[in-house]
């Protein structure tokens, strides 16, 4: 394999390592560049919707696999500060999908697909401690890439096309668009860690309750321990104040101590659940401000394409980062089929997605699917009889409908929809 033919990806997240195995699936080369020098199963609880899921088992990735990793879920449920119900939906399987929806340890997840990867292209295939930070486009037709490795040296790396999965902090991103806003802090700072505790309503339901200013989200990511019946409950817990001055810590992930926030949440008791008991249980616990950017106006620049998080980092309101970051790299891969490797592959995809999609991160920015508790919020202070009478069936249920339109879940729609790449479908040779 020349250099020249490679397909160059920078992140070695979801979005690059779905990126890879999807090339290898069409029959081009490539090579993962990350930045760190060892993965480690790291971070907390996401969610993959169906049309993920879909594309992951058609990468070869099924259920006992991912069973390995987080469990199906069954609900998504929001509840109000009474601990009444405003709004349950089955989800999946159960909801009338084709694939279920799956609440997985995103850093688990990373490594499935990382030794997936490993197993399918060889050890090569990704070469960690080793960071992109620019390129050029050449006049042969290939992109070089400037290399960072972990000891500080420099080195150069060419191919025919270069995708940026790197990140919120994307160094491509950055040089594609100099002039792009600065990371955009609406004022919510999030707590997020794992406990051990006993999964409720379904046993394994989505549940976000409290308003727009103050929630908590949990969900367990694990199957129940068949001696304890404990699972481990993903959580978060937000709260949202002024924003004019900016985010004054500088960190984007903190390890904080639980005496930090959980006064915030210190009275939220219920029969159902014990929210101060869900929070000291977790240990480490980290801190994060909700961010978003702006959305650009393309992902394309000759051979060079924005992935993921790099093109499109959104609010987790609709829980669909990851899950959009493993669609583009499948629907980059059938571009490719259609368009070959090269910039007429990246535009086509820039055109299907880049527009879409920098709606939808505008959309979770208004609160996505959460927007229903901020309705609550404006016409009854969260405290409620009877839900019906602060916000109809219908509109609960025309608002929900819209979002899973507009991230490209809808049920009838995803279910009708052929696969995104046919079964066998390879990039002719050139």
């Amino acid at each position: 394999m020349a250099d020249k033919d490679r397909v160059l990806i920078a992140g070695g997240g979801p979005g690059g390592m779905a990126t890879a195995l999807t090339l290898h699936q069409i029959g081009v080369p490539c090579v993962v560049f990350e930045a760190v020098s060892e993965l480690r199963p790291l971070g907390v609880g996401i969610n993959l919707q169906p049309n993920a899921v879909r594309e992951l088992y058609d990468l070869g990735i099924g259920e006992t696999q991912l069973d390995a990793v987080g469990l199906p879920s069954r609900e998504w449920a929001l509840v109000g500060l009474n601990g009444r119900e405003i709004y349950s939906e089955p989800r999946g399987i159960l909801a009338g999908y084709k694939w279920p929806q799956y609440a997985v340890h995103r850093g688990r997840l990373q490594m499935l697909m990382y030794d997936t990867v490993i197993e399918r292209l060889g050890p090569q295939a990704v070469r960690l401690g080793q960071r992109v930070t620019h390129y050029a486009q050449q006049g042969d037709g290939t992109v070089t890439v400037q290399i960072e490795h972990a000891d500080g040296s420099r080195s150069d790396e060419r191919g025919a096309l270069l995708i940026a999965a790197d990140g919120l902090h994307s160094a491509i991103r950055a040089q594609m668009h100099p002039k792009q806003p600065p990371i955009q802090w609406g004022g919510t700072v999030m707590w997020r860690g794992t406990s051990q505790g006993v999964p409720i309503r379904s046993g394994s339901s989505f549940v976000g309750f409290g308003t727009h200013r103050q929630r908590v989200v949990f969900y367990p990511i694990s199957h129940p321990d068949p001696a304890t019946g404990l699972s481990t409950i993903n959580w978060i817990a937000e709260v949202t104040g002024d924003n004019s001055a900016g985010w004054q810590s500088g960190d984007w992930t903190k390890r904080v101590a639980l005496h930090d926030f959980a006064h915030h949440f210190a009275d939220w008791k219920y029969d159902w659940l014990d929210v101060p008991a869900l929070l000291a249980g977790a240990d480490p616990i980290y801190e994060y401000p909700m961010i978003d950017r702006d959305p650009v106006p393309t992902w394309q620049d000759g051979r060079v394409a924005l992935l993921g998080d790099a093109a499109h980092v959104m609010y987790p309101t609709g829980s669909n980062g990851a899950t959009q970051a493993i669609v583009d790299a499948r629907v980059l891969g059938a571009c490719m089929i259609e368009h070959g490797v090269g910039p007429e592959a990246l535009a086509a995809y820039d055109r299907t997605l880049c527009e879409k999609i920098s709606a939808v991160v505008l959309r979770n920015r208004g609160a996505g699917p959460f927007g229903l508790l901020n309705r609550v919020d404006e016409r009854c202070g969260g405290h409620f009889e009877n839900i019906d009478d602060v916000i109809s069936p219908t509109e609960r249920a025309e608002f929900m409908a819209g979002y899973k339109a507009a991230a490209g879940f809808a049920i009838e729609a995803l279910n009708a929809a052929p696969p995104t790449i046919a079964a066998g479908a390879r990039v002719a040779a050139g």
